[in-house]
C-alpha cells in the first residue's frame, strides 16, 4: 500500500470520526439509531488500529512514527476493550443503560485520537508556513469559529443560540475572559457546559502547548524556529528544555486543576442545592485556574448558598493566583526550593550547588503581585466596610470577601459582591487591577504585572535623572521598556476606541457601566455590572473583537502582519522633542 493513499485512509477516518461525534453528541436522535453506536464506533476503532498496523510494519524506519503509530494502537485497543467489558459487566441493565456507558468511553477515546491527530496537524503547518504571531492569532481564530459551530448544535442548549450569541462565548471561553451573554448554568444543557470548559482549557493553555507537549512525548523533530518561539511563548530561557518544558507545563496544569476539584468537592458537599458535585467541582476548578471566569451558578459565588462558603473561596483564590502568576515563575521557583533542599544533606566535602537561579523577572512577578493583592485587600476591606461587607457578620468572612475582591479582577471574573451596587471608588480600583491583569506567561490577561512594574521603574528611574533602569546588579534592556509602553499604549487605545464605539451604539447606557465592561473584556477579566447581555449585536462584536485582541496582543499581531525590521548598521542625528 503506497504511502499516500494510507494517509488518504488516515484523512478519511478522521472525518469519519469528528462527523459521528458531532451527530451522536449534537442532535437528538430516535431510539432506532441508538443500537448501532457501539458497531458504528467498533467499525472506525478497527479501521484505525488496521492502518496504524499497516504502516507500522510497513515503514518501520521512523522511530517518532513507530511510536505514534503504537501509541495511537494503544488507546483504540483500550478503549475497544473497555467500552466492550463494561457492556458484558452492565448486561443486566436495561438495553438503553447498557449502551449509554461503554458510548462515553468510546467517545472519550476516540476524542483524544482526534485531538492528537489535530496537534499533528499543526505541527504539519508549522514546516509548510512558519510565523509565530500569525499561527499563535490564527490558532486562536480558528479555535474561536469551531467553539461557535459546536455551541450551535441543537443538544448544546436548551432553547437554541444565535450565531453571534455562540460567537461571543466561544471567544470569551478561547480568551478565558468569562464576559456572558447568556446563563451558563441554565441556558446551556451539561453538554454544552463541557463544550465551554473544554474550550477554556485549551484557550487557557493554547494549541500550540498542546502541540509542544505531543511533540516532547513522541520525542519528534523540531525545528530551530519552533523551539525558538516555543522558548517565547513559555518564557523559557533554555533554548533545549522548550518542549520538556511544554509537557510539564501541561501535566503541572492538569494536576492542579484536579487537585484543586477535590478540595472545590469537599467544600461543597455539604450543600445540597448543588447537583452534580463532581461537575461542578471539575468546571470551576479549570475555569478557576485558567482565569475564565464561567460559572455554573447563575449569580456566580453571589448565590446564597456560595456566598458565606468561605473554605470554597479560598481554594478558588489559590488556583487563580496559581493560574495567574506565571509557568515561569513556579518552575523557576521549584528549582530554587529544590536547589536549597539538596544543600542541606551535601556534606562539607562536596562543593555546594549555590547558583543563581531566582531571575529578576521572577522577583518583579512575585513583589509586583504581592503589592497589588496586599493594595486591593486593604482598600475593599475599609472602602466597602459600609456596602458589600455588611452582609458578613464575622471579621473572617469580611476579611475573605475583601481578599477575594482583591483577586479576582486580576483576569479570573468571579464574584462574591454585586458590581452593580458597591461603591463608585471600588469600582474604580476594580478597573484599575483589571487593567494590569496577570503575570507574563499565565492563562490570565491585562497588560501584566511585569509590564506595569517596568513602566513604574522607569518612571522613578526618569525622575532621578536615569537614562537606564537599574535593579540590583541588573539592568532592563531599552527593548523591554519600549515593549512595556508599547503595551501600555495599545491597550489603552483600544479600550478607549472600544468605549467610544459603545457610546454611540447604546446611547442610553451609564458611561462608567460601559468602561467597566471594556476593561473587563480587553483584560479577560469577565466581571461585569450585568451589562452584556442587554447590549445590542452591535455593541457585542465591539466586544468580541476587543476580548480576542486582548488576549493574543495586538502587539503580537502587528509583528506578524509588519514583519521584523532589519537590523541597521547606522544612526542618525538625534533631537530631542518637547513633551512637558
Amino acid at each position: 500500500m503506497k504511502i499516500k493513499t494510507l494517509q488518504n485512509l488516515y484523512r478519511f477516518t478522521d472525518i469519519l470520526i469528528l462527523f459521528f461525534l458531532i451527530f451522536d453528541f449534537g442532535f437528538s436522535v430516535n431510539e432506532e439509531y441508538k443500537p448501532f453506536r457501539i458497531p458504528i464506533y467498533s467499525t472506525i476503532t478497527s479501521l484505525i488500529i488496521t492502518f496504524n498496523f499497516i504502516k507500522l510494519f510497513r515503514y518501520p524506519k521512523s522511530d517518532p512514527i513507530r511510536k505514534t503509530i503504537r501509541f495511537n494502537i494503544a488507546i483504540l485497543v483500550t478503549t475497544l476493550i473497555a467500552a466492550f467489558t463494561v457492556y458484558y459487566l452492565n448486561s443486566h441493565l436495561p438495553p438503553v443503560e447498557q449502551l449509554m456507558r461503554p458510548k462515553i468511553i468510546f467517545e472519550l477515546g476516540l476524542f483524544f485520537y482526534l485531538l492528537m491527530r489535530l496537534t499533528f496537524f499543526i505541527k504539519y503547518i508549522y514546516k509548510i508556513y512558519f510565523n509565530p504571531a500569525i499561527l499563535f492569532v490564527g490558532s486562536f481564530f480558528i479555535l474561536v469559529l469551531i467553539g461557535s459551530l459546536l455551541l450551535m448544535l441543537p443538544n448544546v442548549t436548551f432553547n437554541g443560540i444565535s450565531f453571534v450569541d455562540a460567537l461571543f462565548t466561544s471567544t470569551s471561553a478561547i480568551c478565558v475572559t468569562g464576559l456572558a451573554v447568556l446563563d451558563t448554568g441554565k441556558d446551556f444543557t451539561q453538554l454544552g457546559q463541557t463544550v465551554i470548559i473544554i474550550l477554556i482549557q485549551i484557550g487557557g493553555l493554547g494549541i500550540l502547548t498542546f502541540t509542544s507537549f505531543f511533540a516532547y512525548f513522541f520525542k519528534e523533530n523540531s525545528s530551530f524556529r519552533e523551539s525558538m518561539y516555543m522558548k517565547d511563548y513559555t518564557s523559557t530561557e533554555n533554548l533545549q528544555d522548550v518542549f520538556k518544558i511544554a509537557a510539564q507545563i501541561v501535566g503541572f496544569t492538569l494536576g492542579i486543576e484536579l487537585l484543586g476539584a477535590v478540595f472545590i468537592y469537599m467544600s461543597i458537599d455539604t450543600i445540597s442545592t448543588i447537583e452534580n458535585k463532581v461537575f461542578f467541582s471539575i468546571f470551576h476548578s479549570i475555569s478557576a485556574f485558567c482565569n475564565a471566569g464561567f460559572s455554573t451558578s447563575s449569580a456566580s459565588f453571589y448565590e446564597p448558598t456560595l456566598r458565606y462558603d468561605y473554605s470554597l473561596q479560598w481554594v478558588l483564590m489559590l488556583l487563580i493566583i496559581i493560574g495567574g502568576i506565571g509557568y515561569s515563575f513556579i518552575f523557576n521557583s521549584f528549582s530554587y526550593l529544590k536547589r536549597s533542599f539538596l544543600n542541606l544533606f551535601r556534606t562539607k566535602n562536596k562543593v555546594s550547588t549555590t547558583v543563581r537561579v531566582i531571575t529578576l523577572n521572577s522577583k518583579i512577578t512575585l513583589v509586583t503581585t504581592s503589592i497589588l493583592l496586599a493594595v486591593g485587600f486593604i482598600f475593599f476591606y475599609f472602602a466597602e466596610a459600609n456596602y458589600s461587607l455588611q452582609d458578613h457578620d464575622s471579621a473572617f468572612g469580611k476579611i475573605t470577601t475583601a481578599m477575594f475582591s482583591s483577586v479576582t479582577p486580576r483576569t479570573a471574573g468571579f464574584n462574591t459582591v454585586d458590581y452593580a451596587h458597591v461603591a463608585t471608588p471600588s469600582l474604580l480600583v476594580v478597573i484599575f487591577l483589571m487593567w494590569i491583569g496577570a503575570s507574563p506567561g499565565s492563562t490570565g490577561g491585562g497588560i501584566k504585572t511585569s509590564t506595569f512594574a517596568i513602566a513604574t521603574l522607569n518612571i522613578f528611574a526618569t525622575a532621578r535623572g536615569k537614562k537606564r533602569i537599574e535593579i540590583n546588579t541588573r539592568e532592563i534592556s531599552s527593548n523591554t521598556v519600549n515593549r512595556a509602553f508599547s503595551i501600555i499604549s495599545i491597550s489603552l487605545i483600544t479600550i478607549g476606541t472600544a468605549i467610544l464605539l459603545l457610546l454611540f451604539f447604546e446611547p442610553e447606557k451609564d458611561l462608567l457601566a460601559i468602561a467597566f465592561e471594556c476593561f473587563s473584556a480587553y483584560s479577560t477579566s469577565g466581571l461585569s455590572i450585568n451589562l452584556t447581555p442587554t447590549l445590542s449585536e452591535p455593541s457585542k462584536y465591539v466586544l468580541i473583537a476587543v476580548m480576542f485582541v486582548g488576549r493574543i496582543g495586538l502587539l503580537n499581531l502587528l509583528f506578524g502582519m509588519l514583519g521584523q525590521v532589519e537590523q541597521k548598521f547606522y544612526q542618525y542625528p538625534q533631537e530631542n522633542i518637547l513633551i512637558n
